[in-house]
Order: structure tokens, then sequence, then C-alpha cells
């Protein structure tokens, strides 16, 4: 066992505080640890490993026993540990600069104490490259200001002059008095002159944070499409991708194998925050998400790859980290790149498609995105009679949720381009339904999830809200009523049956399904049904309103990588949708 987890062992990740800039993400749990940080850039090796096993560790922590709380501020990711003590209640407020610089990650932290003095412990241990660097160089300046250096990166701490360096790195014991405040600025990566001054950068991050995740209006849950809003925002790079989750190798199922990195750009995943921007607000994420998807088309063609490290370059090949032997997070492996690359995922054509015409519905159509879709179509045109590897990414089929998506796109987009060509997406869309209907409909009239396998895939129900077809088609109706009645349990929903066993045997219930179901059945009228599945699917997160991927129903955990963004971009559409008329819940 490492030393940073015999003083800071892990926690479950409902307990996962995040802090994102748009460039690199952390997290942070209730003893006020960050063990998870990468730079200078999301898939950069981490300056805290912790959370895998690793060395590095930036921890502030009551010196009495305490209980832990805290809450983020509306539509931001400033984040308010608070502990009470039996004596005190203190409270350290934890944020990344924002919006992020790509060269410099800048870290703020301030500590507060209530009526009685508040005795903290700090402790700072930088160390590159999966912990594998350790400290070097550390000088504490004149004015109290620590420097050194991790691997390739220097660092700068400022406001913990009291420091002494130990075994376990730079630690403070700090007492701070009622009304005061202690101010902890880390820089990590280029550093400019002087520190940056706290009092400038704490109003600088707020301004941001407003500007970028402003009050979205009607929505059932402001409180949480707030936050989903602002998720979003921190897990996308100004004006490009939207990365999938901040961390890597958070098992799905312990030592089964699936551990993934995830922090890359699926296409997919951004299509969807880009459609729940364009129902909810706001704008700029989905000007973010077209402009992404609308340059990789440019690039690459229909043979998009279906994800992409931020900059737009290939993620990748799966692989575990060179001469880095640590015990991950407990359950699970570490895990760089992805497997992905290999796939293709027809389903991703048709949901950039469907994020295409939101754009254009919101007037967010201009001569590129014109150009990026009939690339997209021309993609369809050629495989959509192929297999691939579908929405689960899984072994290559004829997966029923794929060409539904891209029905959808197609009949979507048809709505907003000149009749000639409206009439072309049309026939094709109707061909391929059409085959799909011949190939994938079992004898009661749902859909299979593919030709050869029977039994339904929860990803179906959303299709329809999306426009491949009417609310009242029977297709939708009976594949509503066997997706609820064979892949839900405790009001949540699992996307497919793996094998015989029971529900929750194999995998956790899916959340992003959750919210689908939710929609589904507010595109069917039924508002109680459509509440009932939305608010038990949005109770799966911990104290830091937080999702993963999964939900393991009968643990009450959350499983996978997270923060999962196409799940908080699920939240924020559904929230909306279910304040408006099921009238206009199709696009």
């Amino acid at each position: 066992m490492t030393r940073v987890w015999d003083r800071f062992p892990p926690h479950v990740l409902r307990d996962q505080v995040l802090l994102a800039d748009g460039r690199r993400g952390a997290l942070c749990g209730p003893r006020g640890d960050l063990t998870w940080l990468c730079a200078p850039a999301w898939d950069s090796p981490p300056v805290f490993s912790g959370l895998v096993g690793g060395a590095g560790v930036y921890a502030v922590t009551p010196r009495e026993p305490y209980v832990w709380g805290g809450w983020y501020e509306p539509h931001s990711l400033v984040w308010h540990h608070r502990w009470v003590t039996p004596e005190a209640e203190v409270e350290c407020l934890d944020a990344l600069g924002f919006p992020g610089e790509a060269d410099r990650v800048v870290l703020l932290r301030r500590v507060m104490a209530s009526e009685v003095p508040a005795r903290v412990e700090v402790v700072l241990d930088v160390r590159a490259e999966f912990g594998r660097r350790r400290m070097v160089g550390l000088h504490r300046g004149d004015d109290g200001t620590w420097t050194g250096h991790s691997g390739g990166l220097d660092f700068r701490w400022s406001g913990a002059a009291g420091a002494v360096h130990r075994a376990e790195g730079l630690v403070l014991h700090e007492t701070v008095q009622p009304g005061r405040h202690l101010d902890l600025v880390l820089e990590i990566g280029r550093l400019g002159d002087r520190p940056v001054d706290p009092d400038e950068a704490w109003p600088s991050v707020r301004a941001a944070w407003t500007r970028e995740a402003p009050d979205l209006g009607e929505t059932v849950a402001p409180r949480d499409a707030g936050h989903a809003t602002a998720v979003l925002r921190g897990l996308t790079e100004p004006g490009g991708g939207m990365v999938a989750a901040a961390s890597l190798g958070l098992p799905e199922r312990a030592r089964a194998g699936r551990n993934y990195d995830y922090r890359y750009v699926w296409l997919r995943d951004q299509a969807y925050a880009g459609q729940a921007a364009a129902v909810a607000g706001p704008l700029s994420l989905l000007d973010d998400a077209v402009a992404f998807a609308t340059a990789r088309l440019l690039e690459h063609g229909p043979g998009l790859a279906p994800a992409y490290r931020t900059d737009g370059s290939p993620v990748p090949d799966e692989h575990e980290p060179p001469g880095v032997d640590l015990p991950g997070y407990p359950g699970g492996r570490v895990v760089v790149g992805n497997h992905v690359n290999d796939q293709f995922q027809l389903d991703t054509l048709g949901e950039v498609l469907q994020l295409f015409a939101a754009a254009a519905r919101r007037d967010r159509w201009h001569a590129e995105t014109e150009r990026a879709a009939r690339i997209a179509v021309e993609g369809i045109e050629r495989r959509w009679d192929a297999p691939e590897a579908g929405i689960w990414e899984l072994d290559d089929r004829w997966w029923t949720q794929s060409r539904l998506a891209c029905v959808a796109g197609l009949r979507s987009l048809a709505r907003h381009v000149p009749a000639r060509d409206a009439g072309r997406l049309g026939a094709l869309a109707d061909r391929v339904l059409a085959a799909t209907s011949a190939r994938c409909l079992d004898p009661d009239g749902t859909w299979r999830r593919a030709p050869d396998l029977p039994g339904p895939d929860a990803s179906t129900v959303l299709s329809p809200v999306r426009g491949a077809l009417p609310a009242e088609d029977p297709r939708t109706r009976a594949t509503l009523r066997r997706v609820r009645d064979e892949l839900t349990e405790d009001g949540y929903v699992y996307r497919f049956r793996p094998s015989d066993r029971a529900l929750g045997e194999d995998e956790g219930a899916f959340l992003l399904c959750g919210f689908a179901l939710a929609t589904a059945y507010h595109h069917q009228g039924e508002a109680v049904a459509a509440a009932r599945w939305f608010e038990r699917t949005r109770a799966a997160c911990g104290p830091p309103g937080l999702l993963a991927e999964e939900f393991d129903v009968s643990e009450r955990q959350l499983r996978g990588n997270l923060p999962q963004a196409f799940v908080h971009a699920m939240l924020l559409e559904t929230s909306a949708r279910l304040a408006a008329d099921p009238g206009g819940a199709t696009v």
C-alpha cells in the first residue's frame, strides 16, 4: 500500500468533488484530499495520482475529528468543503482558475473559520508521471512562496510560508482565526513573474462562471440542470472538444477487466451535450460541439473515428503506461488510451446530423457545417448496411440503435435544408428504416438489439424523441413498454441483458438510459411516469451531485469514470424537456 493510501485512503465515487477549468480536471475527496489531477492537459500523466494508488496529493484537512459536507456555488465548479468539528466549523473553497490557461494550472484554496479558531493540516506533494517524479529543487523565497519541479513541470505554492519539508511532502499546520482566511495558491506549468493574487483571482473565476454557465430559466430541476451545465462546461476546452470524463481506470465492475481511459472526446457524447444546450442552453456548448464535429468531418471525411483527443488528433492505443506499477482504484487497473480508435460506430454519424439539425433550429448553421453535414450523409449512404460497433462499442454487428439514430438524424436535418436535399435525406431515412424494420423487429413488434440478438436495448427509446418515429408509432410504444418491463429494477434502467443472469449481476444500471426513458415517457405525454424516471435517476448522485456511467442498484454506488459527460448532458436535456409541452419534444 502506498503512503498516500495510508494517510488518505480511497473514497467511494459518490463523495468525489470535481474541479475543472476546461483544460484539465481534478477530483477531491471529503478529507480535502485532491488525489487526481493531470497536467498540463486532460490526457497528460497525473501530478496527483492517489486515486489510482500512486503518489502525489494536495490535502487541506481539519486536525480535529469532523463530519464532512459541502456544496457548489450555483452554476459553477467552485466547491465549498464544510467540516464540523466538536468545537468549530471549518470551510475551504476550492476552484481551478477559470477559464483555464493552456500551459498553466492555477488551483485556488481558501480556508475559513467561523466563530472559534480552526486548526488545519495542509499537505502538498507534487508527483508528476503517475507519482514517479519527486519534488526537486525546492526553495522558499523571501516572501514565503515555495517553488520547485517535478518531472518536466515547474510549480509555485504561495500562502504556505510556514510549511516544512517532510517525507510526505510540504506540510503546513495552521490555525485560522475567526473572521479570517488562509489563501493557498498552487500554480503548475509556466510560471509568471509573480504569484497569482487570490484577491484578484477569486472574483475573476466567479465572474467567468457566471458568463459561461448562466441561469437556464425554466427546467424541472434548476439546481441540477445548472450544475450539469457547469460540469459540461468544465469538461469542454474553449471552442473545442469535450472529454467524456476526467478520469481513467475507475472500474465499472470489480476485477472484470472493464477499466477505460475516458479523457478523450467522443463525438456522440459531445453531440448529446450540444443537443442538450440547444434545448436548454447555454448556446456556447452547442457552438463548441458543432465546431468540433464540423472540423473532424472536414478533416477525416465519412470514415470518422468515434473519438479524438481534444486537439483533434487520434486517441492512442489502449495500454498500461510504461514504468507505472500501481494497484489502480480498488477493483480496477491503470490503463491509458482507448481501443475505440479501432472501431467504426455508425450511430455517431446519425448523432452528429441530429446535432447539426439542432444548430440549424437555433440559427447556428453556417457554410462549413453544411459541408460537414453532406459528408456525414455520404457516410451513412456508404455504410448504413455494414456491421459496426454501435453505441455500446461492442463487436461489429448490425445494431438496431445505430440505424434508428441515422434515421433520426436524416429526418431532423431534412427540415432545415432545401426541398431537393430534403427529399434525398427523407428517401435515405425511409430506406434505412424499412430495412431495420424488416430485420430488427421481434414478433411482438418491439425493436431487438440486432437481427441475431433478441431482447430490447434501452438506447432505442431515445431515437423517436429525436425524430426517427412518431410517439404514436406502435413500434415506439411497444418497445418502451418492453424496456420498462424487462430492463428496469427499483426505478433504474439497464442498457440490455448481457446474459441470462438477473439484472445487476453482470453490470450496473446505465444512468444515461434512465434519463432517456424519462424523455421517452414525456414524448408519450405521460408526465407522471416521466417525472418518476427522471427523479429516480438523478437521485443516484452523492453530495457533490456528480454522476458516473453506471449505478450499482444493490449497493447504491456509482461505477465507472467520473463524471460521465453524456449522463450530465441527458440530465440537462431531460430537465428542460420535462418543463415543456410534450408536443415540442421531437426535434
